[in-house]
């Protein structure tokens, strides 16, 4: 029988050792928590905990048009990423100015980059690249290095103390977005350690062969380190306002606002930079303004831990302005926040909203992004 998802590789360990409660994301199946999805959110913003997020896309682009290839893709200007930094979040646009994904690259030499993509967009974007470079006829290879390595992302205010502890004082010193290849950590071989994240908080990815990272994991967890599974990785996120794919964007013209909608500006979007594929339209969306723009909403304390959910309409009075993209209950703030679309004329921050939660309106203030500051 064919499948219709994939495992990944450590899965059943997770299961096992630490009984955790598995479920499905895109067509990867992995852990959507261990304990509470809260308790586990709590841990990552005041302590310390892990991810595996293996189900995450890592390709490998190799060649002498590498950097023409992402700077043809991508928004952001790549030129001037110094060896052994990432960059990013950058935004890789339809022609429409739609937004196909959200990546960051890591940078080993001018002919050696590596990508993570979205998992819901791994497929997908593999396609789009060797469409390119076939049409283009850039000297680029591709090598999927996905299903090879495990990935953990140890994330967290002690994420440093936990490093130290391990032995790896040099990944201390690491600073935001840069990263190492073909280190030890605890004895353990490693493919690659990064300064970086997806929770608004400090911490490393590592990227490792799978047994490798299995040893590793029981030297964190014999020191205490705690799991944390998707669901908290979502919370965390949408606390920190970081877009999803097919929640605040997509490619379909008629269900997505253009990039500009999305408020990335100049982390994401280079506008000095000329020759990326979506420009002009996105120049056009940009000269003439938007009319739907992202925004946060604070949720009346009146709703407790009920919070909207994509699609949810937003009214002023009785007038519809907009939608839900994402939404939680956030155990920082203890109530519910949202991300949406509204109609920029509406786009006030402080103005006072109404959002529609299982059938029932309830007030919301329009905010700014991160809903929690750091």
């Amino acid at each position: 029988m064919y499948e219709l998802y994939k495992r990944i590789p450590l899965l059943d360990f997770y299961i096992e050792r630490l009984r955790a409660e598995p479920g499905f994301f895109g067509d990867w199946e992995v852990p959507m928590r261990y304990t509470s999805a809260i308790e586990e959110h709590l841990t990552i913003r005041t302590s310390v905990g892990f991810f595996d997020v293996s189900h995450m896309g890592r390709v490998l682009l190799r060649g002498p048009d590498v950097v023409p290839f992402i700077q043809y893709v991508y928004t952001r200007d790549l030129s001037r990423v110094k060896v052994g930094f990432m960059s990013g979040p950058t935004l890789a646009l339809t022609e429409l100015a739609r937004v196909k994904d959200d990546e960051m690259l890591y940078k080993i030499s001018d002919e050696d980059w590596l990508l993570v993509l979205n998992a819901l967009a791994r497929e997908k974007m593999l396609k789009y690249f060797k469409h390119i470079i076939e049409e283009r006829k850039f000297k680029v290879e591709i090598y999927d290095l996905t299903e090879k390595y495990s990935m953990l992302a140890i994330q967290g205010p002690r994420s440093i103390e936990i490093l130290d502890d391990l032995g790896a004082k040099w990944a201390v010193d690491l600073k935001p977005l840069e990263f190492r290849l073909n280190e030890e950590i605890a004895g353990v071989k490693i493919y690659l350690i990064s300064r970086s994240g997806w929770t608004g908080e400090d911490g490393f990815e590592i990227w490792g062969e799978h047994g490798e990272i299995k040893r590793l994991l029981e030297v964190m967890l014999s020191k205490g380190i705690k799991p944390a599974g998707l669901i908290a990785r979502d919370t965390l996120r949408i606390e920190m306002g970081f877009v999803l794919g097919d929640h605040e964007y997509g490619e379909d013209p008629s269900k997505f606002p253009c990039a500009v909608s999305l408020r990335y500006g100049m982390s994401a979007i280079s506008w000095g930079k000329r020759g990326f594929i979506g420009e002009e339209a996105l120049r056009t969306c940009r000269r003439e303004g938007v009319k739907w723009i992202r925004v946060g909403l604070k949720i009346s304390r009146d709703a407790g831990r009920l919070f909207p959910r994509k699609d949810s309409s937003v009214y002023v009075e009785d007038v519809y302005i907009g939608w839900v993209t994402s939404g939680c209950y956030s155990p920082v703030l203890n109530r519910g926040i949202a991300m949406a679309y509204i109609d920029s004329k509406y786009a006030i921050l402080g103005e006072e909203v109404e959002v529609d939660i299982r059938g029932k309106r309830y007030l919301a203030k329009i905010v700014d992004f991160p809903f929690i500051k750091k």
